[in-house]
């Protein structure tokens, strides 16, 4: 089976009408000359088979909708038609008689839009009230694939717009904000460039890189021209300032675009290759940014005129005599237990929220609810059985070769044959096994028969037998005992719900069978032997498409394949259904010498979430240990290196809670977002730590280190929380899901990790500063 594009026609009272009929039968035949469209396996009403029964034992093969219906009449002669026939009733018109579907199989899916768009502006053309949708998961992924690459033309620029706005409110100066722009956009190009250059494909996860790398490669600069704006007013020269800052921002620079880097870093720990790339590239990205800013930002401030400096330093330092976060340090140290029992109620509150995340996802949620390729799919779904596409598929284990070759050797044994004979068989035991074919052994011995002594007979008539019982049984799926077995498993996810329709092997046999008797339902049944099911297969081969029978059968009959149709293609409806075959299967085991597998985009996508979900955790926990150790080292502490990691902590839970009680499914952007959030919820502790532990030593009481830590470091703070969390707020204009997910989602943890740093460190800090502070005064 191949990846397929469903178009279907929706008509309020019944798309069996002349005009419907005759628009469908115009777009099948456009959909066939497309290039891409494997023509030849195309399913409409236009280029299907009606099978009747032209006399008892005698079947007719003619086409169902060869030209348009003239007439209503004769439209409502072709809904009897369909609605006796199961492979096509509810697949290719639905069951309530208002949608037609076209199936368009194609050769690769990411032809996918380009095929959608070629269609749907053949449909422009037609006049008439009928609603035409598109629908499918290639559809949907290709058409996100599009849409995604467009999105990153638009929200990158846009953020940068709206990054300069918030640097320019708050330094007030072109000038001096142009260095922070400058290093951000150079190391987007310069990591896109390299993203290209190194031959990597565009995908959804590598759209994302400028978005992210946008926000985060301005933290940096923002300290240092935070640090800049208030020590250039002491020190009066450029140089001596920037030194000054250098000195007290380096290492904390250095250790948040590090712990940054792990974060995404970790996301090469997952097994799926484009987030894989994806974090290679923005953590690569996030250390050539801290490269940028400490060279080329501390440079470019130097080289502007003092009076540009001077102007600037004077309209900042007006600025800032407002005193809010100045109340925001006292209220936390003069609360502190207060504000830890708060954050432990929220511990709480999102510990019971963790425990209600569903993992799910499914790419056609990855539009809004209006867009044209949701509506599609939910107004489809609504008529058909289903558009989302499992396939089981069921193969014979039984090596009938080597039990051959092996029969053939005892021939060999047997004194009566002559040494014509013997080389004769042996000759058949040099074929390869891949290319050994039953029915040209059985012909040779058979033509053997006619050249040997009547001694010779019986043991070659005995191989001959041997061999074609091995024949028989090697194609499994010629065995009524079987088909059987798979019918009944269809009839059992039936009754489940989750299941619209399935169709196999055995309901071909079964229509074929019914129009040889009698065109009767008393006979829509099972033939009796292997004979009988080989005998209507044979039949079936002279109608119109006899290349349909192999996409539910192999030629050699070893191998069949079962098709589900979903009306959902959400990852836990899909699980469901594999858990109903696995207990199916488990109250009624699969026939000797046969095994069974899953197939499809449909289960293909619970495979790959299965495996995000497990790699992201391990990446998670792997990020946490190793950001845990850094910042041990960085602190040469294991009391600070706890403390840099409580705001990180309570984020991402808080974070998580939050998404468990409002019922948001953990998706693929979600799962994505688990490991890089690490890096990024750190990077304002580590500064209010280190920036705190100097201050100290300088000061040599809390007290007074909390004043100056609420000054210019929580400015900074502030400020880049501030810059990146609005920095990602363009992706909330995307017409794609996952953007507005990865917007909100991490807006929100810079703004928490900020809050959480600026007042749960200090009320910690405080509550405990003897401990953390060891000879100090509280």
């Amino acid at each position: 089976m191949h990846d397929m594009i469903v178009v279907g026609v929706v008509n309020e009272n019944t798309v069996y009408n002349q005009k419907t009929l005759t628009d469908l039968h115009t777009i099948s035949n456009y959909a066939e000359s497309l290039e891409g469209v494997i023509s030849d396996d195309l399913m409409s009403l236009a280029n299907v088979d009606n099978i009747t029964q032209k006399q008892p034992g005698t079947i007719r093969f003619e086409w169902m909708m060869k030209q348009p219906p003239e007439n209503d009449a004769e439209a409502r002669y072709i809904q009897q038609q369909v609605e006796d026939l199961p492979l096509l009733y509810n697949t290719i018109v639905s069951g309530d008689g208002k949608a037609a579907a076209i199936y368009v199989p194609i050769e690769s899916k990411d032809e996918s839009y380009a095929l959608a768009e070629q269609l749907r502006s053949k449909i422009s053309t037609l006049d008439g009230s009928d609603e035409w949708h598109i629908t499918g998961l290639p559809v949907a992924e290709d058409q996100f694939g599009y849409e995604m690459f467009v999105q990153m033309g638009i929200s990158a620029p846009l953020a940068a717009a709206v990054i300069f706005a918030l640097l320019w409110f708050f330094f007030r100066n072109v000038r001096f904000i142009s260095a922070a722009m400058i290093a951000a956009m150079s190391t987007v190009l310069i990591t896109m460039g390299a993203l290209i250059a190194l031959g990597f494909t565009v995908h959804i996860m590598s759209s994302m890189i400028a978005i992210f790398l946008m926000p985060i490669a301005v933290v940096d600069s923002v300290h240092i021209m935070s640090e800049f704006s208030d020590r250039y007013r002491e020190k009066g020269n450029a140089k001596d300032t920037i030194k000054d800052v250098l000195g007290h921002l380096f290492t904390p620079m250095l250790f948040t675009s590090v712990t940054s880097t792990i974060g995404f870093y970790s996301l090469m720990l997952t097994p799926i290759p484009p987030v894989q790339v994806f974090g290679a590239f923005v953590g690569s990205g996030i250390l050539l940014a801290f490269l940028i800013t400490v060279i080329f930002v501390p440079a470019y401030l130097c080289a502007l005129k003092p009076s540009t400096l001077e102007s600037f330093v004077q309209m900042t330092h007006e600025e800032h005599k407002d005193s809010w976060l100045q109340k925001i340090g006292t209220l936390a140290a003069r609360h502190a237990k207060l504000w830890i029992a708060f954050f432990l109620a929220v511990l709480t509150f999102a510990w019971f929220g963790i425990q209600q995340i569903n993992i799910n996802d499914n790419p056609v949620r990855w539009f809004k609810p209006d867009h044209e390729v949701r509506i599609a799919d939910e107004v489809l779904n609504d008529h058909f059985a289903g558009t989302y596409n499992a396939y089981l598929v069921f193969e014979s284990t039984l090596d009938a070769t080597e039990k051959a070759r092996a029969a053939v050797r005892d021939a060999l044994n047997n004194d009566a044959l002559s040494a014509e004979s013997r080389d004769a068989l042996s000759a058949l035991l040099e074929q390869e096994q891949e290319q050994m074919n039953f029915n040209q052994w059985i012909i040779a011995i058979d033509d053997l028969l006619f050249s040997v002594g009547s001694d010779q007979l019986e043991p070659l008539k005995g191989l001959m037998t041997k061999l074609e019982q091995l024949n028989s049984a090697s194609k499994a799926f010629q065995s009524p005992e079987l088909l059987a077995y798979m019918s009944e498993m269809q009839a059992y996810l039936q009754t489940t719900g989750l299941v619209g329709k399935s169709n196999s092997l055995s309901d071909v046999v079964k229509t074929v069978n019914r129009e040889l008797r009698s065109g009767e339902k008393k006979d829509y049944k099972l033939p009796d032997n292997a004979n009988g099911v080989a005998q209507i297969l044979l039949q079936y081969q002279s109608s119109h498409r006899p290349q349909d029978l192999w996409h539910f059968v192999t030629p050699d009959y070893k191998r069949s394949l079962m098709w589900l149709q979903l009306t959902s293609g959400d990852n836990q409806h899909v699980t469901k259904v594999v858990n109903a075959v696995d207990s199916y299967i488990q109250d009624n085991p699969l026939p000797a010498n046969i095994k069974m597998d899953w197939a499809g985009k449909a289960y293909l996508n619970v495979v790959w979430q299965e495996a995000m979900v497990e790699g992201m955790l391990d990446s998670l926990i792997s990020a946490f240990v190793v950001v845990f150790i850094m910042m041990v080292l960085l602190f040469r502490s294991v009391v600070f290196g706890v403390l840099a990691m409580l705001p990180l902590s309570l984020t991402i839970a808080f974070i998580y809670g939050l998404i468990g009680w409002v019922g948001k499914d953990y998706d693929m952007p979600i799962a994505v977002l688990s490991s890089l959030t690490l890096g990024l919820s750190v990077d304002f502790a580590i500064h209010f730590i280190e920036r705190a532990r100097a201050t100290f030593k300088q000061t040599g009481n809390w007290k007074d280190t909390l004043v100056v830590m609420f000054d210019e470091p929580a400015r900074a703070i502030s400020r880049n929380a501030i810059v990146i969390a609005i920095g990602f707020t363009p992706l909330l204009l995307a017409p794609l899901v996952p953007y507005i997910t990865v917007g909100v989602f991490l807006a929100s943890i810079m703004a928490i990790s900020a809050i959480v740093t600026l007042i749960m460190l200090p009320a910690v800090m405080t509550l405990f500063s003897r401990l953390i502070f060891r000879g100090g005064q509280s």
